[in-house]
């Protein structure tokens, strides 16, 4: 159950990240198989990345051969050349802005094998190997359409060969969080010339989905968010409802820093960290790690 849980929060935040306007309760009641109002081509998406992910197991992701049935899958029906490499060229753009200019369409099969015979060969560890194989295909932006779901999912598809707890972490609502960020990256790794700012940026990704998505985090319900509301006002009735709400979002989210906080709550940065070391005297919250790679575990159940 958790399995399926986080597999659907993966398809809706990757394909909301593509601007889908699915509901996660549509992804859902689609993959029960249920009938679901809303645009043909945003239901066909879905369909077709649970397929996409269903087929995951039986792909070998150093095979360019599995990426190309995959995308065949990913954009069944959305795309005339679903399943093959772009004979155009492309550029990514934000509004009227030139974001990134792909590589020629006639580079694109010697500049895509050449990235499948690197991740094949490399001693590169798997957790940067991934993350580097990702930005590359993004910069080559091999098909016409669906290249940021497909790096994405074939990420996923490197990370699970290494590990198999990766099929089902839900990266994706991480990256969906931090959606422009992670458009940033890819920006500044471009003008940098090189994939390292990227790289971290996603380390940060993955490092927060393990933290985040720990099986007892997946039991949180609103419900069980109003009991602890009311056990810590009524055991520190001296704290501030922006604590105690900062004492909730850590219960879920222990991985983020004081500025995400503060956007969650709609405070400063500043007021966040007078607020931490306020619950930190309490000991209701203990930081677990470094200041850069930690975390915050809430200690009061």
């Amino acid at each position: 159950m958790l399995r399926k849980k986080n597999q659907i929060k993966t398809i809706h935040s990757s394909l909301a990240i593509e601007h889908n306007s699915l509901s996660l309760k549509q992804v859902t009641d689609i993959i029960d198989g249920k009938r679901v109002l809303g645009a043909p081509d945003e239901i066909q998406e879905v369909k077709n990345a649970i397929e996409a992910y269903r087929l995951m197991p039986q792909l070998d992701a150093f095979k360019e051969k599995d990426l190309l049935k995959a995308h065949g899958l990913m954009m069944k029906d959305l795309v005339r050349t679903a399943g093959h490499y772009r004979q155009e060229g492309v550029g990514v753009f934000n509004g009227e802005q030139l974001l990134h200019m792909a590589p020629p369409a006639d580079q694109v099969p010697r500049l895509m094998g050449d990235l499948f015979q690197w991740v094949k060969s490399t001693d590169v560890h798997p957790l940067i190997h991934s993350c580097v194989f990702h930005y590359e295909f993004e910069f080559i932006h091999p098909f016409v359409d669906g290249n940021g779901r497909m790096g994405r999912y074939w990420q996923t598809m490197l990370l699970s060969r290494w590990k198999g707890l990766f099929s089902w972490l839900p990266v994706e609502t991480i990256v969906k969080d931090h959606q422009q960020d992670y458009y940033n990256a890819i920006a500044k790794s471009d003008a940098a010339g090189e994939s390292t700012i990227f790289v971290e940026f996603m380390m940060d990704c993955l490092l927060d989905a393990m933290v985040n998505y720990e099986p007892q985090e997946e039991e949180t319900s609103d419900e069980l968010h109003d009991k602890l509301h009311d056990k810590l006002h009524d055991k520190f009735p001296d704290l501030s409802e922006k604590a105690l709400d900062i004492v909730e979002i850590l219960k879920d989210h222990p991985g983020l820093n004081a500025a995400e906080i503060g956007e969650k709550v709609g405070i400063s940065e500043r007021q966040v960290k007078t607020h931490i070391n306020a619950l930190k005297a309490k000991g209701l919250i203990v930081r677990v790690g470094s200041n850069k790679t930690g975390y915050w575990k809430v200690t009061f159940e």
